[in-house]
């Protein structure tokens, strides 16, 4: 039996300096977008710039989010909990996620792709990220920060930098795919 090539693995070659390069470019997106996104709607969209802004709020202990984001078992049975698991095939492509800062993720059945780029534990996760259906070397910014909130966590994420008009289908996704799968998830 033959082994047939994933897009995804290219990303797992690219060097070091590519990835800290693209980092730095997809931030410079970040800054310019957090400055004009101060009109956000009540769907977490920014419409004055492509930019994506939501505080949904868990039942459970920033640890306890941060590891379901940053441990590929759990964050498969999430997967298997959202709207996703429809179209995309995550059981015969579970989910592979580095704990490390500049190591890979893959998820969704490969369909998002990225590297983190600053992870301390139970406060702040920031990765380059992207859709396979994005234009090839198109990557943009995703930062999770947790933020106790009582007995539970409120999640302050950030998306920016991607193609323009994702907007609104991005915004929707981490809802259905994310948050509401991650809350049924963590009750």
């Amino acid at each position: 039996m033959g082994t047939m090539k994933q897009p995804w693995t290219d990303m797992f070659r690219s060097s070091r300096r590519h990835w800290i390069v693209s980092a730095l470019v997809a931030s410079g997106g970040l800054v310019i977008g957090s400055k004009e996104a101060a009109a956000v709607a009540d769907d977490g969209l920014s419409h004055t710039a492509e930019a994506i802004h939501q505080e949904p709020i868990f039942k459970a202990s920033p640890q306890r989010v941060y590891d379901a984001l940053m441990d590929a078992q759990q964050f498969q049975k999430i997967e298997q909990l959202g709207a996703a698991t429809k179209s995309m095939d995550v059981t015969t492509k579970p989910a592979v996620i580095s704990r490390e800062a500049g190591g890979a993720f893959m998820l969704f059945g490969g369909y998002i792709v990225g590297r983190q780029i600053e992870l301390i534990p139970n406060q702040r996760i920031v990765q380059v990220w992207r859709t396979m259906s994005w234009p090839e070397g198109a990557y943009s910014i995703v930062r999770f920060e947790f933020a106790a909130r009582g007995g539970g966590t409120m999640l302050i994420f950030d998306h920016a930098g991607f193609p323009a008009g994702n907007g609104e289908h991005l915004a929707t996704g981490w809802e259905i795919n994310y948050w509401q799968p991650m809350q049924k998830y963590l009750a």
